[in-house]
């Protein structure tokens, strides 16, 4: 079975205006697409032939391409880890197979000591400890569902964003094992809404949908505060209910297909999309709904991934332009500006995970980097960088494992289009700390 890419799908999705759009203004024309926007996961594979290298001619070569596409943007990648007085390591514990080698891994998620690793239509479950697959589901009898873009945890619940426009809701039972309990949107509130006129919306000509249905693939799950947050291919927010499981809010949120989401812990949503925008989301109060506060405009080419640091307060942004941005707010204002670029990766930035204060960034060039800010002035340090994949690396999750050490040791997943996840051991620790 071919794997479509992601890209190719966003590329393919038309433009239009939208009634959010007009409390900004946007250029009157789009620029031109790189290559890389619109090619497929084939085109991706074969454009890294060539190994990554660690050496400094090569990491020089790949930030000239990145400031070659964004050269307003400073590179702040400017400390070594002996500035910082930190001492890293990193071992690969393992690296885990799929029943079918040839399948890639569209996404990973950790839920305590359970790791979920999806691969097409399935979804691994495997034991943190030892690494046991304890369970398989979304087998055969979902094969129609596509690939899952997408897993995320609720209320002891399990959520799956499938190609299909359906989000499946799992619960975990006895022996490690997953029964399907419903899928978004619920047959209720399907009842609820289909007798009136006013709750279809137009998806192309001559045809409609419930406004609470995703068109098309959904590719990013968000979850906050009891509410789960979905994007799709089709351009469009929507916000979800926990307790009742029911469609609050949809919001047609950008002019290309939506590739990424992620939520702060006030409740504030940014969104990151083909039309190589970023919009911000926030519910002012008083108000019922969404609106848009922000849009940010940096990125040349599609948006992939989004990840946010613990309080919320920086924003990073990967892209098919290779770069990694990042947004701080100011104090003056509500938004985030863009305060410089972290470059080194050859190719695509295609998933992003922040923790314990480090960042992880998966490109298309087959590597994992670690980053992690300086003390005082804002500056970056590449701390390492993770290869072994044979083709591009899709996803990440991260863990920490020592909260309250004065070392950080983390936990990383990395997941590949060659349909391997590795596992990594990340120990970081700082050379003036005292002995313990």
């Amino acid at each position: 079975m071919r794997f479509h890419s992601w890209l190719a799908t966003c590329s393919s999705s038309g433009s239009t205006t939208t009634a959010e759009d007009s409390t900004v203004s946007f250029p009157n024309h789009r620029q031109p697409r790189l290559a890389s926007d619109t090619a497929s996961s084939s085109d991706i594979q074969s454009s890294t032939n060539s190994s990554t290298s660690r050496d400094t001619s090569c990491s020089s070569l790949q930030s000239n391409l990145s400031i070659q596409t964004l050269p307003s943007v400073p590179s702040l990648q400017k400390l070594s880890p002996e500035t910082l007085n930190l001492s890293i390591s990193q071992l690969c514990v393992t690296s885990l197979q799929q029943r079918q080698q040839s399948l890639p891994i569209t996404c990973l998620a950790v839920q305590s000591n359970l790791l979920y690793a999806a691969s097409s239509h399935e979804l691994h479950v495997y034991d943190r400890n030892t690494w046991t697959n304890l369970d398989l589901f979304n087998g055969q009898e979902y094969s129609s569902s596509g690939s899952i873009k997408a897993v995320a945890f609720c209320d002891g619940r399990v959520f799956t964003a499938h190609q299909d426009c359906k989000i499946r809701v799992w619960k975990l039972i006895a022996n490690k094992q997953h029964r399907i309990i419903t899928t978004l949107p619920t047959v209720n509130d399907r009842l609820r809404r289909f007798i009136l006129h006013k709750n279809y919306v137009n998806i192309r000509r001559h045809k409609k949908k419930l406004w609470i249905e995703h068109a098309d693939a959904i590719t990013g799950l968000a979850v906050q505060n009891d509410m789960i947050y979905s994007v799709s291919w089709d351009r469009s927010l929507k916000i979800w209910r926990g307790s009742d499981l029911r469609c609050m809010e949809s919001v047609r949120a950008h002019d290309d297909a939506i590739n990424a989401v992620a939520v702060s812990n006030d409740g504030t949503v940014y969104t990151g999309s083909a039309d190589r925008r970023i919009r911000v989301w926030g519910k002012p109060f008083g108000e019922k709904r969404h609106v848009l506060m922000a849009t940010l405009e940096k990125h040349k080419s599609a948006v992939n991934a989004l990840a946010l640091n613990d309080n919320g307060s920086i924003l990073f942004s990967g892209a098919c332009d290779r770069s990694i941005l990042v947004w701080e707010r100011e104090d003056s204002a509500n938004h985030m500006v863009v305060s410089g670029a972290l470059r080194g990766h050859g190719k695509a930035i295609l998933c992003l995970v922040n923790v314990s204060d480090l960042l992880f960034s998966g490109s298309a060039d087959r590597t994992v980097r670690i980053w992690k800010r300086g003390y005082m002035d804002g500056r970056y340090c590449c701390l390492a960088v993770l290869d072994g994949h044979r083709k591009p690396v899709k996803s990440i999750v991260a863990v920490s494992e020592t909260k309250g050490s004065l070392n950080d040791v983390v936990s990383v997943f990395s997941g590949s289009l060659d349909g391997e996840t590795k596992v990594w051991q990340v120990s970081v620790s700082n050379l003036n700390s005292p002995a313990r």
